[in-house]
């Protein structure tokens, strides 16, 4: 399979009708920390696009390295240079691992995909978004929260069709090209939404299950003051699942915590403000009010 994805190429690109939602455009905000990368640990790197996380998993001298997640709409070129300025000029991943199909985690796919010719990998339950099918849940710019949730209306929402590039995670937890990691179903924020986990040094990349900025703030988000802090509210239909995903990612203990908004997060700082959203996810993330606020919760 893996080798008829990489043959393809513009032809067979535009036979699939690869395609962003017409609603797709850079969006009117940014970070300090855009276009800053983190080496959190050797093999680990964190770049900054905007407002959103992508990581680059694999040592530099190896030349031997995963993306995860894909940025926001017009970013691919930030995205080329991060990947080049990190592991050298023509390089590219040996595959993309999507967290979930959000617009800020998938905003540069098409253009990395047409470059790069290398397959991207998602959970089941993202396909409909990933392939034209299924829009998302409207963003909800009525819930508690700052400039960013009232700004949230203006998101993409529809669904980018990836065609036969995108396929479904192996079922048994392994994630392509990253042998020691495994995927953790995580939904809430999406249904199919996915976190990853390394057992031998307990390093979690963690997509939007929980971040470490309150997102909803236009603040918040532009000095990205560190603050851990359940998934966007403006984005997140399923508040009973999402208190279930952070318990489940706070039972593995992580040391190292990169998420898909917000500074990484280690050691006692992590393990003491993750423990404490797990244990008050209701007080801490829930929102007041908002549309989506109420439904599915357990009384």
């Amino acid at each position: 399979m893996f080798e008829f994805l990489n043959k393809k190429g513009d032809k067979e690109m535009e036979k699939e009708q690869l395609s962003y939602g017409s609603d797709y455009k850079p969006i009117p905000a940014t970070s300090i920390t855009s276009g800053v990368g983190i080496e959190v640990i050797p093999d680990l790197y964190c770049c900054n696009v905007q407002i959103v996380n992508i990581c680059l998993v694999g040592k530099p001298e190896s030349k031997d390295f995963i993306l995860v997640d894909a940025g926001t709409p017009g970013s691919a070129d930030t995205i080329f240079s991060m990947v080049e300025g990190r592991f050298g000029v023509d390089s590219q991943p040996k595959a993309i691992i999507l967290t979930h199909g959000h617009f800020d985690h998938v905003g540069a796919i098409l253009e990395l995909v047409k470059r790069w010719n290398v397959p991207v990998f998602a959970h089941e339950l993202e396909m409909p978004f990933l392939t034209g099918k299924e829009c998302y849940p409207a963003p909800d710019p009525s819930v508690e929260g700052g400039m960013v949730a009232k700004l949230s209306s203006l998101f993409p929402n529809e669904p980018i069709n990836l065609g036969s590039y995108v396929q479904a995670l192996p079922a048994d937890g392994r994630v392509p090209e990253m042998p020691e990691f495994k995927w953790i179903h995580t939904p809430g924020h999406t249904p199919g939404h996915v976190s990853l986990f390394r057992e031998k040094d307990r390093v979690l990349i963690v997509g939007d299950a929980f971040v470490t900025v309150k997102q909803e703030s236009l603040y918040s988000v532009l000095t990205q003051e560190l603050e851990i802090s359940g998934p966007p509210r403006y984005l997140t239909p399923d508040w009973q699942r999402s208190w279930e995903s952070v318990k489940k990612l706070e039972q593995l203990r992580p040391a190292v915590a990169v998420t898909g908004h917000g500074l990484p997060m280690i050691g006692k700082d992590l393990e003491g403000n993750l423990s404490k959203l797990a244990n008050d996810f209701d007080k801490l993330a829930i929102p007041d009010y908002g549309k989506y606020v109420g439904k599915n919760m357990k009384h």
